[in-house]
């Protein structure tokens, strides 16, 4: 039997963690567990998780949804979907649950997170990964899918081949359009490329996707923020397309345009925003290696104000 656990029930980990259960609810070799609580735990527990997408609705439901770790249990794959502000609190309280023969694959917004997990798991497989998608909470235990975007990455330049290809097999056997790639890095900072500089530039402006690029000036702080972190990215040596940055305008003038950046959500909503691991990090690995960042500098100052 192999143990599935969904750590973070938002517009990631809910939606794909949903496919998941739904493919294997009634499987004997594969049980799929959400790990949460509060609201989230009991909606689900009561009614299951709820999807929404454009013309259709599911409900699904996992083997189990919990906090517990003991009735958790101990897993064979953790994929991480909470806010990055909450990595090392959240998996230190799911000690009992990880073994060193645990896989864990982080879908977080940034791309410190491997290197983090990894300072707390030293012993286990931790890959790399990200997602294209426009999904959000809609109320507690029901996730809104916004377009047709809904692609995962991932991959490792450590984990065995066959450990990989069975997390894919996993994957695709549940509709998931997956891809497992060998220059994952690469593949993570092209997205972190596109969310850095949306999620920076809608929650410093106030501003959603459509008035981002309608608005000359709002565009140009996004373009700005493009060819920053562009110059960062390519001072660590990454082999990003030459284009990059016309690549990324174009994947968001595709993107649904009344949707905005979770990190703008989080900020219209009062709550606790990414910025540290969104904006703040690029200031961060510019100073590191000598590439100067002003507008990240200035946007990264007022969200951390």
């Amino acid at each position: 039997m192999k143990r599935i656990g969904i750590l973070g029930l938002g517009g990631v980990g809910g939606y794909f963690g949903g496919l998941l259960a739904k493919a294997y609810y009634k499987s004997n070799d594969v049980e799929v567990v959400f790990i949460a609580r509060g609201q989230t735990q009991k909606a689900i527990a009561d009614s299951g998780l709820k999807i929404i997408k454009d013309d259709t609705e599911i409900v699904v439901h996992p083997k189990l949804v919990s906090n517990n770790p003991e009735e958790i249990g101990t897993l064979d794959y953790l994929i991480c979907a909470t806010k990055t502000y909450d990595i090392e609190e959240s998996l230190l309280s799911l000690q009992q649950c990880i073994t060193t023969k645990t896989t864990i694959l982080p879908l977080y917004n940034g791309v410190d997170a491997p290197e983090r997990i990894a300072a707390l798991y030293p012993e286990n497989d931790v890959l790399q990964g990200c997602v294209y998608i426009f999904s959000m909470i809609f109320s507690p235990g029901t996730i809104r899918k916004i377009g047709f975007n809904e692609k995962l990455f991932f991959g490792s330049k450590t984990s065995s081949k066959p450990k990989l290809q069975d997390l894919q097999n996993l994957f695709q056997k549940a509709g998931i359009e997956s891809y497992l790639v060998e220059n994952i890095e690469e593949t993570v900072w092209e997205k972190f490329l596109f969310i850095s500089a949306l999620a920076s530039a809608t929650t410093y402006l106030n501003q959603n996707i459509d008035q981002v690029l309608e608005n000359p000036d709002s565009k140009a702080v996004y373009v700005t923020l493009l060819h920053e972190i562009e110059l960062v990215a390519k001072a660590k040596g990454l082999q990003l397309p030459e284009d990059i940055v016309n690549k990324t305008i174009i994947k968001l003038e595709k993107s649904p345009k009344e949707a905005t950046s979770s990190m703008h959500r989080d900020y219209m909503a009062g709550n606790k925003i990414e910025a540290t691991s969104l904006t703040k990090f690029v200031v961060d690995q510019g100073s590191k290696y000598g590439v100067k960042t002003p507008l990240y500098e200035k946007i990264s100052s007022v969200l951390l104000a």
